[in-house]
């Protein structure tokens, strides 16, 4: 991070403040609230926030104000289908590329996940799940597809931090083990699959916390 200019620096700490839900969905603020909260300059801010609202990480809502935009129904069903179109084909063509190093190296990602549920850190879960997602995708070599995912993670990033508000991390999805033993076997298709089953997963518990948030009480 210390090599990358300081305009990139400050995009990326906004968007992990998106992506691991330390903004919440719906939650306003404003540009100089940012620029206090992250101690840099208003230039930076400014082309994050452009760049994060072109990607659909945020929305302006006037007054130099933006925030991060509430998922509905209706768009979780969008995200879960490009998600279920290129996760698993990512994953797949990566089963066959990946070397026994490459998955030694998300067993030791994995092993963070599952500690981050053993002791109920959201946060940790959140970005080592992301990590093991990523790394993953990153060995298909297929960059424009693996640009596309880390868009959608974008949009639906914020409303998994609600789920395991709510929920806890102790029911989290968690299909990692079936993947990485596929990788080792060289089941390739089984990989796929085992991806697949965790975004479902996901994707069930995001719309279960929807329709308890909106819910009559």
């Amino acid at each position: 991070m210390d090599k990358l200019p300081a305009h990139e620096i400050v995009y990326r700490r906004i968007r992990d403040m998106v992506l691991f839900g330390e903004l919440a969905p719906g939650q306003a603020v404003t540009i100089q609230g940012l620029v206090e909260a992250l101690e840099t300059g208003i230039t930076p801010v400014r082309e994050a926030i452009r760049r994060l609202t072109a990607e659909g990480a945020l929305e302006f809502k006037g007054n130099r104000r933006v925030s991060v935009p509430e998922l509905t129904v209706a768009h979780l069903a969008e995200l879960g289908f490009a998600r279920l179109a290129i996760e698993p084909h990512l994953a797949q063509i990566a089963a066959s590329r990946m070397q026994v190093i490459d998955i030694e190296v998300l067993e030791q990602i994995d092993a963070q996940v599952n500690a981050a549920i053993r002791q109920g850190d959201v946060r940790a879960y959140l970005e080592q799940n992301y990590l093991f997602h990523t790394t993953l995708y990153a060995h298909s070599g297929a960059d424009i597809l693996g640009a596309m995912v880390q868009g959608l993670w974008l949009r639906v990033g914020p409303s998994l931090r609600i789920v395991c508000g709510r929920y806890g991390t102790q029911n989290l999805p968690d299909k990692h083990a079936e993947a990485i033993l596929a990788l080792r076997d060289g089941r390739a298709a089984d990989v796929a699959t085992a991806i697949r089953d965790d975004i479902v997963q996901g994707q069930e518990q995001i719309a279960q916390a929807l329709a308890e948030a909106v819910a009559p009480h």
